[in-house]
This record gives structure tokens, sequence and C-alpha cells, in this order.
């Protein structure tokens, strides 16, 4: 698998660490769950991006697990956090939506799902460290606007949907600022008492 995924490296690194282009974000060590998630709604056009599309287009469901279970299992270094340039009071923002949400917006905290160390949680949440501020940005963004959806109910797209433009911005900031974590490793499922119901976190 490792050979045969080779043509991911260009965009996402040799072993899924990512690359120097913010956009295209870190694989490896996510769990395979939310990766093979990822890679069924590329193949199946409901996540649009048409590199990705072509690329997977004819690869059948076995496959795209093999492919999943192959980057979930690695753990390359992660890449020196942002040199924040935002106001203090933005990250200060980021940091309260990240740790604690917004009860006035009805936003839950990040953490509550992502976990406390931001690693994600198996099956399908992924983690939120090692991305750049323009990837996250974009993510959310597309959330919001329902360019990217999951299933049902879509958790995320929920979530989103409730931040501001600025609030979008204090949270890629704040993240992408973070170091590494000392454990990478991602929640047991279950193991996070989720605020909201996620289709493509299975219970």
């Amino acid at each position: 698998m490792a050979a045969r995924v080779l043509a991911c490296a260009s965009c996402h690194g040799a072993e899924g660490e990512g690359t120097s282009d913010v956009y295209f974000p870190r694989l490896a060590g996510k769990p395979a769950g939310y990766l093979y998630n990822q890679l069924i709604a590329f193949r199946d056009g409901r996540r649009r991006y048409p590199p990705m599309n072509y690329l997977l287009e004819f690869l059948p469901d076995a496959y795209l697990q093999k492919m999943a279970d192959h980057f979930a299992a690695l753990r390359p270094p992660f890449p020196a956090p942002n040199i924040p340039t935002d106001s203090k009071e933005i990250l200060a923002r980021g940091e309260t939506l990240v740790k604690e949400g917004d009860a006035r917006s009805g936003v839950p905290a990040c953490s509550a799902c992502h976990g406390p160390a931001l690693g994600g949680m198996e099956p399908a949440i992924p983690g939120l460290l090692g991305l750049r501020a323009s990837y996250i940005s974009a993510q959310l963004g597309g959330w919001r606007y329902g360019t990217r959806t999951a299933a049902a109910p879509d958790c995320m797209q929920i979530v989103a949907g409730l931040l501001s433009e600025d609030d979008v911005k204090a949270v890629a900031a704040y993240l992408s600022s973070r170091p590494a974590p000392n454990d990478p490793s991602f929640a047991p499922r279950g193991s996070l008492p989720m605020p909201l119901e996620c289709g493509s976190q299975p219970r």
C-alpha cells in the first residue's frame, strides 16, 4: 500500500505529513473511519476537488478502506506551528471557542468532540493539530456554505453555521498556532460525551 499511495505524496507528503501547501492537509494519524469517509465523499462527488475526484473515481470501498488504514497508522513528526500574526484578542477568542465554546451562540467547544488534546476520536472524528489556518478556515467555510457535507445529521455543518466570520478566523488562528501534541493518539470510541448527534460518528 505504501507504494500504491505514492500518488498522494506530492500533495500530502510521503508519509501523509502534509506539505508546504497550506491547503493540502496532514493525513497521517487521523482515525481510519474519518479518512475513509472523506475518500468516499471525494469519490462520490460529495466533496469536490477535481484531482481528488479523478484519482478516486473508480476505486472500490475495500481499497479505500485499505488506504485509510495505511495513513491512520502513520506517525510522522508534526510540522512546526504557525507563528501567530493575529492579535491577542483574536487568539483568546479562538482559545475560548476551542476549549469552552460559546453558550450564547449555541456553539459547543471543539474539544467536546475532538478531545481535550484535540487528537480526535475513533472511529471518525479527526485531530485538529498540524493544520494551517487557511485550510481550517476553508473547511469551516465549506460547511457554513454547504460545499462540504457529511452524513446526516451533519454536526459540523450545524456548528459551523453558528460561527461568525470572525469566529472562524479566531478558531483557525488558534488551532494553527498550537504545538504538536505529546501523544498524537485519538481517543477511544465513545470516550467523549459528544454534545450533538453526528451522522458520520456512529455511537
